[in-house]
C-alpha cells in the first residue's frame, strides 16, 4: 500500500512450462533487505509491500541454472515478470551476484534507504523516540537535538512523514505526539533532496515509510524484554500471520524509564516518564486485482518534566493520547495503471499540569490542554508505460485546533521591573511602571531589559495569570502531477504541486519540481541535479496562540495586545546538486550539496525548559550544505556505513509569533541554532552469518549547535550557580559549583568546558555565535539472534552501552528554541528476546 510495490511474475523452462516449488529471492545488500518465496504449482510467485529501492533478483530450481536479474521498483504498479529458466549445462553461463553498482538508483534525489534487519540493531537511548533516533542516525545532515527532535539540513522540524501513503506533517515527537514504533516498520527511503510532487507541505525531510504486513505470513512472532539505567524496563511484541489473500501484523509496545525526556541537569531529577503504543495493519486481498488494508494506531505518553537544581519544588507532567485511523483501497486496471485511495483521520490531545502549589513552579506555572485532530484523504493514479512513470492525485484534509493555555509568572527575579544601581533585580511587587522605580526605592533604575508583555501576567506583582481558549480550523487542498522519463542511462524527473492553504491566513502555492540523473555505467557514477519550488506550511501545534502574539511574541506585547499577525505559509526555492559512485563492488557514496532560500521560515520557541513550543516564522532563510553517506555491502560478515553533514543556517528577522522570552533574539540576521559545521556518524557491524552472535558500534561527532545565551563574559557571570556549573564555566583555575558561583572574573582566562564563549569583544550573530562544544558519542552492542540455535523458535539476547565515555555533554543551553538538555550519561541495556 502506498508507494510499495508489487512484483510478480511466472517461472518457466525453455518450452515455456511451469516450474513449481523453485526459489525465486529478491535482496538489496546495501540496505539488508531480502525477501524469499517458493513458485506455486502454476510457476507463479508474488512479493507484497516491497519498499522502493533498487533490488536484486535470482531464481533457481534443480535441474536448471541461476537465473539473476536486477529490478527497480519505482511505482506502486505491480511489475510482472515472466522469467525463463535454462537447463543446467544446456549453455555457459556466467552467474551474477548482487553488488554496490547494481544497487545506484538513477533518481534526481538525494536519499538514504533503512531496512527492518538494521533498524533493530541500530542503538536507542531516547525512549518513545526510537523512530526519531533510526532517522537522526541513518540519514546525512540530520542533526541531533534533545528529546527525539532533529534538524534535517538545517531547518528545525521541518519534516513529513508518509506511512503507507498516509501524509503527516504534523512533529511525530513524544513532546507533541507519539510516534509510530521501530518495530512497525518494515523500511524507510529518507528523501533529503528535491521531494517528488506527491510530497508536500514540510519538505526538508521526507521519510516514506513502509510498514510491516502479515500478507504471505504462516505465523511469526517475537517478545523482547529489556531492562536498562535510570530503572527502565521495556518489552516490544509483534505478531504476524496471514495468507495471501488475508494478513494481521500486530506491535504492542511499552516503556517505563527514570529518564523519559533529556534532562537539564547531567543527573536526572524529576524524569520518570512510560509510553504505550498499539500499532495494528489488517491486509485483504480478495483477488489479483484489488486489495484493502486498514492501519490501527493507538498510544500514550505521560512523563514528568525534567528541573533544575533551581527548581526544587516543582511538579509538572505531561499527558499525551494519540490515535490514528488509516484505509487503504488499491485496484489495478489492466497492467499499466493502479488506483489508490487513501483516507485517514488522526488525533492528539495533550495535557500539561501544573505543580499543586503555582509557586513552587519557576519561573513560572503552566497548564494547557490541547487537541489537533486531522482527517481526510489522499487519492491518486498510477500508470506506467514505456518509458514514463507518471502519477496524478490530490490530496484533501482538515486539521481541527483546539487550545487552551494558562501562564503565570511566580519568580519576581525573572523579569524584575527595577534593578539596583548595581544591575541587581529588587523585589518591589507593588511596582509594575519602570517609571516608578526611583521613586519607590531611591537609587533604583528601570530594567533597560523590561519585557513589558510579562508584566501584567506575573503574579508577584498582583498579576492575573494568562488564560487563553481558542478553537480553529485549518483546510489544505493539494493537486499534484509527476512524471519520471527514462532514456537509456538519462533519467527526467518532472512534476507540478498546487497546494492551497486556509487556516488563519490564505494561500496558494504553485510549485513546480525538475530534476535530471545520469547513469555512467562505466565510471559507475549516477550524476544528478535538481530544482524544487516547494510550499512550507505552518505548524499546527499551539498556531493559535503563537498567531495572537503578534511581531516578538508575547514578551514583545503588552498583554491585551492579541490577534495581531496570523502565521502565514512561507515559499522554497531550493538547488540540489549530487552524485553516487560505486566502488567496486563494496561500496557506494552519495553526496548532495543543497542550497534553499525560504520567504517566511519556521521554527519554534520553548517555554523554558518544558515540553511546550510555539511556532515562530521568521522573515526569510538561507540555508545550504554538503550531505554525505558511504555504505557498503556484506563484506565477509563485515557492513558499515558513514553519514557526514555540514550546514549553515541563517535567518533573518524580524520574528512574528511565539512566546519568546528565553534569551534576546537578533532582529537582523543571526545563525540559528541548528547551524553546525559538521555532524557525522559511523556504524560498523559484524556477523559472521545469519542468526551467528553479532557485535556493533558506533561514533557520533557533533561539532556542537549555536547556543546564543552566553555571548560574552558578563552573561556567563550573570548566570545562576547551577547555570554555570552545568556550561563548565571557570575562571582562572577556579570552577563554578552549585554552592559556589563565580560572581566576578578579572583576568582573560575564562571559559566553559561544555559551551564556547567567543573571545571578549568577537561576538557576531551571524559570523561568530556561542556554541556548544563538541562532542564524541561511542556506542557499542553485542548480541545473538539464536542462542540456543533452534529453528524455529529461536532465544536472542543483547547488550548495550551508550555513550562509553560518559561524556558529560550538552544538545543546548537556555535556547530560546531548545531550551537546556544534557545528552544522557552512560547508559546500560540488555535484552532478552524470543522469537518463532
Amino acid at each position: 500500500m502506498g508507494n510499495a510495490g508489487t512484483i510478480l511474475g511466472t517461472l518457466q523452462d525453455p518450452s515455456q512450462q511451469a516450474v513449481p516449488a523453485a526459489k525465486v529471492e529478491i535482496s538489496n545488500p546495501i540496505t539488508g533487505y531480502k525477501r524469499l518465496v517458493l513458485t506455486d504449482s502454476t510457476g507463479n510467485f508474488r512479493f507484497s509491500n516491497v519498499p522502493p529501492n533498487s533490488y536484486h533478483l535470482n531464481a533457481e530450481a534443480p535441474g536448471f541454472s541461476k537465473l539473476d536479474q536486477d529490478i527497480v521498483v519505482r511505482t506502486s504498479v505491480p511489475i510482472n515478470l515472466t522469467l525463463t529458466l535454462k537447463l543446467e549445462g544446456s549453455t555457459s553461463s556466467v552467474t551474477v551476484e548482487a553488488d554496490s553498482t547494481d544497487v545506484l538508483e538513477t533518481v534526481p534525489f538525494a536519499h538514504s534507504d533503512v531496512d527492518h534487519t538494521s533498524l533493530m540493531k541500530l542503538p536507542s537511548g531516547s525512549p518513545g523516540a526510537g523512530l526519531s533516533d533510526a532517522i537522526t542516525l541513518s540519514a546525512p545532515g540530520v542533526v541531533a537535538d534533545s528529546n527525539g527532535f532533529f534538524h534535517p539540513l538545517g531547518d528545525h522540524a521541518q519534516t513529513s512523514f508518509s506511512i503507507d501513503g498516509q501524509p503527516i506533517s504534523d512533529q511525530q515527537s513524544k513532546q507533541f505526539s507519539t510516534q509510530i514504533p521501530v518495530n512497525a516498520i518494515q523500511s524507510m527511503e529518507l528523501i533529503t533532496g528535491a521531494p517528488p510532487a506527491e510530497f508536500g507541505d514540510k519538505t526538508s525531510l521526507v521519510v516514506n515509510a513502509v510498514t510491516r504486513s502479515g500478507l504471505d505470513q504462516n505465523g511469526h512472532g517475537s517478545l523482547h524484554l529489556q531492562y536498562g539505567s535510570f530503572g527502565t524496563i521495556a518489552e516490544d511484541a509483534s505478531l504476524s500471520l496471514g495468507t495471501s489473500k488475508f494478513g494481521n501484523f500486530l506491535a504492542f509496545n511499552t516503556s517505563r524509564s527514570g529518564r523519559f525526556l533529556d534532562t537539564p541537569e547531567f543527573h536526572p531529577m524529576h524524569a520518570v516518564g512510560n509510553n504505550g503504543t498499539l500499532f495494528d495493519r489488517i491486509d485483504y486481498k480478495p483477488n489479483a486485482r484489488d486489495s484493502f488494508h486498514v492501519n490501527l494506531f493507538a498510544a500514550r505518553n505521560w512523563f514528568q518534566t525534567p528541573i533544575t537544581y533551581d527548581q526544587p519544588g516543582q511538579d509538572q507532567r505531561q499527558k499525551v493520547n494519540t490515535f490514528n485511523i488509516s484505509g487503504g483501497y488499491q485496484r489495478t486496471i489492466g497492467t499499466d495503471v493502479l488506483l489508490t485511495f487513501t483516507p485517514f483521520v488522526r488525533r492528539d490531545h495533550l495535557n500539561y499540569y501544573p505543580s499543586a502549589d503555582a509557586f513552587a513552579d519557576s519561573p513560572a506555572t503552566v497548564q494547557q490542554e490541547r487537541y489537533l485532530t486531522n482527517y481526510g484523504f489522499r487519492g491518486d493514479v498510477a500508470y506506467v508505460k514505456g518509458r514514463h512513470n507518471l502519477k496524478f492525485g490530490t490530496q484533501v484534509m482538515q486539521t481541527r485546533l483546539s487550545e487552551e493555555f494558562h501562564l503565570g509568572i511566580t519568580n519576581s527575579s525573572f523579569n524584575p521591573v527595577c534593578l539596583s544601581a548595581s544591575g541587581d533585580p529588587l523585589d518591589l511587587p507593588t511596582v509594575t511602571d519602570p517609571g516608578g522605580c526611583s521613586g519607590a526605592l531611591p537609587g533604583a533604575i528601570a530594567n533597560p531589559d523590561l519585557l513589558p508583555g510579562l508584566v501584567a501576567i506575573d503574579l508577584t506583582r498582583g498579576g492575573t495569570p494568562l488564560f487563553y481558549n481558542n478553537r480553529g480550523k485549518v483546510n489544505q487542498y493539494a493537486f499534484y502531477g509527476q512524471d519520471s522519463i527514462t532514456l537509456g542511462n538519462l533519467n527526467i524527473s518532472l512534476g507540478l504541486r498546487i497546494d492551497s492553504y486556509n487556516g488563519l491566513s490564505a494561500a496558494t502555492g504553485v510549485q513546480p519540481r525538475a530534476g535530471v540523473s545520469y547513469h555512467n555505467k562505466r565510471t559507475g557514477t549516477v550524476f544528478r541535479t535538481s530544482f524544487s519550488r516547494t510550499f512550507e506550511t505552518p505548524y499546527n501545534e499551539n498556531l493559535l496562540i503563537s498567531s495572537s502574539t503578534g511581531s516578538g511574541g508575547l514578551a514583545s506585547n503588552v498583554f491585551g495586545a492579541f490577534g495581531q499577525e496570523p502565521l502565514r505559509p512561507g515559499n522554497r526555492n531550493q538547488y540540489n546538486a549530487g552524485f553516487q559512485q560505486a566502488i567496486g563492488k563494496w561500496a557506494v557514496i552519495d553526496a548532495d550539496y543543497f542550497w534553499k532560500y525560504t520567504r517566511n521560515a519556521y521554527d519554534f520557541d520553548t517555554l523554558f525548559n518544558t515540553p511546550i513550543q510555539f511556532p515562530i516564522s521568521w522573515r526569510r532563510s538561507a540555508i545550504d550544505g554538503v550531505s554525505v553517506k558511504v555504505s557498503t555491502v556484506n563484506i565477509h560478515g563485515f557492513q558499515a556505513y558513514t553519514t557526514m553533514g555540514h550546514t549553515r543556517a541563517r535567518f533573518f528577522g524580524p520574528s512574528n509569533g511565539g512566546l519568546i522570552f528565553n534569551s534576546p533574539l537578533a532582529t537582523s540576521v543571526f545563525r540559528i541554532d541548528h547551524d553546525q559545521a559538521l555532524q557525522q556518524t559511523t556504524n560498523l557491524r559484524y556477523q559472521k552469518k545469519k542468526d551467528a552472535p553479532w557485535v556493533a558500534f558506533t561514533w557520533r561527532y557533533d561539532s556542537g549547535m549555536v547556543s546564543g545565551a552566553v555571548p560574552d563574559l558578563e552573561s556567563a557571570l550573570g548566570l545562576t550557580a547551577a547555570e554555570q556549573s552545568a556550561i563548565g564555566f571557570y575562571c582562572g583555575g577556579t570552577f563554578a559549583s552549585l554552592n559556589n558561583p563565580i560572581t566576578s572574573c578579572g583576568g582573560s582566562n575564562y571559559g566553559a568546558t561544555r559551551l564556547n564563549i567567543p573571545a571578549a569583544g568577537t561576538a557576531n550573530d551571524d559570523h561568530n555565535p556561542p556554541r556548544i562544544a563538541p562532542r564524541h558519542l561511542f556506542d557499542i552492542s553485542a548480541g545473538t539472534d539464536d542462542l540456543f540455535h533452534r529453528e524455529k523458535f529461536k532465544t536472542s539476547l543483547r547488550f548495550t552501552v551508550l555513550n562509553l565515555t560518559n561524556q558529560a555533554s550538552l544538545y543546548n543551553f537556555l535556547s530560546t528554541f531548545s531550551g537546556t538538555h544534557f545528552v544522557a550519561p552512560r547508559t546500560y541495556q540488555a535484552e532478552l528476546g524470543f522469537s518463532f
